[in-house]
């Protein structure tokens, strides 16, 4: 392959990557939107039963399958060829994510300690878990509806 090829590809991957991420960004945008309908909805329908921090646990579980449904819905629209594209875009929502939290965090006036209580793995807090599975939603949903756009298949190991 020439030099001129060789940069020719890294512009088109580039250009890829770029394409890809914009639609993450997109696919992001609908998971955040459904996020805060589960959010409010937890907070109205099931805080009231078991307790804020109870329901804040439980949300995570049922969190991580309202994200791999959106991502399983558009998992092909985002039009990834490998794993490298499907960790970026779910490396993208993560860092989406962690600044969301907290910034609506602090606007509503949530002190710090609030904040990270979420995250807190030995006090109890599952958000961790959700953020990691964030991050690999777009594989996992590319592995279960059976491969890339481009009909390539795909192994996690």
């Amino acid at each position: 392959m020439t030099a001129k090829q060789n940069s020719l590809q890294k512009k088109a991957m580039n250009e890829g990557i770029l394409f890809i991420l914009l639609r993450g960004l997109k696919v992001w945008l609908v998971i955040i939107c459904a996020e805060i309908l589960h959010g409010t909805a937890r907070v109205i329908l099931l805080q009231p039963l078991i307790g804020d921090f109870r329901a804040r646990q439980l949300g995570v579980f049922t969190g991580i399958l309202i994200i791999l449904a959106i991502s399983y819905l558009f998992i092909g629209w985002l039009r990834a060829a490998n794993n490298w594209q499907l960790l970026c875009v779910g490396l993208l929502w993560l860092g989406l994510t962690a600044a969301f939290e907290i910034s609506l965090g602090r606007l509503l006036n949530l002190s710090w300690e609030r904040i990270f209580s979420d995250y807190d793995i030995a006090n109890g807090g599952l958000m961790g878990f959700g953020l990691l599975f964030l991050v690999f939603a777009p594989l996992i949903a590319a592995k279960i509806k059976g491969g890339f756009h481009q009909n390539q298949k795909i192994e996690l190991s």
